[in-house]
């Protein structure tokens, strides 16, 4: 009896949050005008962190994958993006928009649910039900583990653990949890038999059918800084970065774009999210190991998508000094990683707005530009939709959890340095980064 009213308890929270879906494309979302440069970040960092406070999973507490989940269900939530969402909790914290205790109990909920997921070698799969922790498989044979959404995930617990430091039951009891999560992954056995290189994926159906070692430069560096931090028993070798991570066609580069030297990586430097995912917690100022300096890694990454955008060849409507940023997102035909050599005249909010620690200036005239210029048709309850392309007259209505979340804290590590300043605390990481041959201001 209780399980039954237990469920229809969830049902009717499911029918809540549809109806809060679908009266958001209804009425006009307040959008102050007129606001100081502060307040304006104040109010977006707060309004995009929504998405990850009244749109969480009712049981699990963890980000749902996008708004429009009449494609992907409402019971399915994404694990990376809830690692973003995590570092997000803390900025509100920090801020003043949640009480402390009030996220700490939301977090120690979260991670006792994903204590009993479903889990490969201690990895979690890219999406689970939310209800359940059983995996909803991402594609055919990716319904196991997904290494680098589980790194994104683990990027945002161990910030909470650095920040959630009180001695109390339960901050006590969160942190102790959190370990325990970071001390089961088995980050050796993703080297398929003891080779050189990270892989991404591994499936108790499929095996290692999906093939996908882990070779930079991208978004994956989590993976490798991860895997060297973790504990004795499951931790990798140096040489799995140095042999695996570095050795690609596509690792150094060192050519000019537009007046900037990119030393690694694609030409034109690939999708903006290469600069942001892994560097929400890893500071880049400073950051260096014999490869490169990443804050100059991330600085030319941006401006070369910025001066291609200004530069539009392609002459698509709407790009300038106002609105430029390539990154993976929804687009008018489905969605698409979108880059210099990738290019349909799609713009999502999200790139420009998380490159606010390598760009302000031309991050701040964007997000004017989306505010009050696009704002009418770009704002909604959960800050900025996730793109749009004005070439076709085309507005996203969507929200992704992996594109709202590095808003919330990439802004405010430009702003405060928060998240940086957490996860680079982590005695684990600084471990894991001199190990890998890295030097920081933060390693002691």
């Amino acid at each position: 009896m209780r399980k039954s009213i237990f469920m229809l308890m969830v049902s009717f929270l499911f029918a809540l949050g549809l109806f809060a879906q679908k009266q958001e494309t209804r009425k006009e979302v307040s959008r102050p005008l007129n606001l100081s440069d502060s307040a304006l970040l104040d109010l977006v960092q707060k309004q995009t962190f929504t998405y990850f406070w009244d749109f969480a999973h009712p049981v699990s507490g963890m980000a749902r994958e996008r708004t429009n989940t009449e494609n992907y269900g409402h019971e399915t939530v994404t694990t990376g993006g809830t690692g973003f969402g995590v570092m997000g909790l803390v900025v509100a914290v920090e801020r003043g928009w949640v009480g402390r205790d009030t996220a700490a109990r939301f977090l120690r909920k979260m991670v006792s649910f994903l204590l009993k997921a479903d889990a490969y070698h201690g990895a979690f799969p890219h999406w689970m039900n939310g209800t359940t922790g059983k995996t909803i498989r991402f594609s055919r044979k990716d319904d196991g583990a997904d290494l680098v959404e589980t790194s994104f995930l683990l990027q945002g617990l161990l910030v909470a653990r650095q920040y959630f430091q009180q001695d109390n039951p339960v901050e006590n009891e969160l942190r102790g949890k959190i370990t325990r999560i970071w001390n089961d992954i088995e980050w050796n056995w993703f080297t398929n038999g003891g080779q050189e290189v990270i892989y991404w994926h591994w499936s108790p159906n499929n095996g290692w059918a999906m093939n996908f070692p882990i070779r930079g430069f991208n978004e994956c560096l989590m993976v490798y800084v991860l895997a060297a931090s973790a504990p004795e028993k499951y931790t990798v070798s140096p040489d799995v970065y140095h042999n695996g991570w570095v050795q690609s066609s596509f690792f150094n580069n060192g050519k000019k774009f537009y007046g900037h030297t990119l030393p690694l990586g694609f030409d034109y430097g690939g999708p903006l999210f290469f600069s942001q995912y892994s560097f929400l917690g890893l500071d880049p100022r400073g950051l260096k190991d014999r490869y490169a300096d990443y804050w100059e890694q991330n600085l030319a990454h941006t401006l070369i998508n910025h001066d291609y955008c200004v530069d539009n060849p392609k002459k698509f409507k709407g790009y300038g000094e106002n609105s430029w940023g390539l990154s993976a997102c929804d687009t008018y035909n489905g969605y698409n990683a979108f880059s210099p050599t990738n290019d349909d005249g799609t713009i999502t909010p999200t790139a420009a707005l998380s490159a606010f620690p390598y760009t302000p200036a031309y991050s701040m005239k964007a997000l004017k530009h989306y505010y009050y210029d696009l704002g009418d048709r770009l704002w909604g309850n959960f800050g900025f939709r996730d793109a749009f392309n004005e070439t076709h007259n085309w507005f996203a209505k969507s929200n992704l959890a992996i594109d709202q979340g590095p808003i919330v804290v990439m802004i405010e590590n430009y702003r405060t340095g928060l998240i940086w300043k957490l996860f680079m605390s982590s005695p684990e990481i600084q471990h894991g980064l001199k190990r890998l041959g890295f030097t920081s201001p933060w390693i002691k």
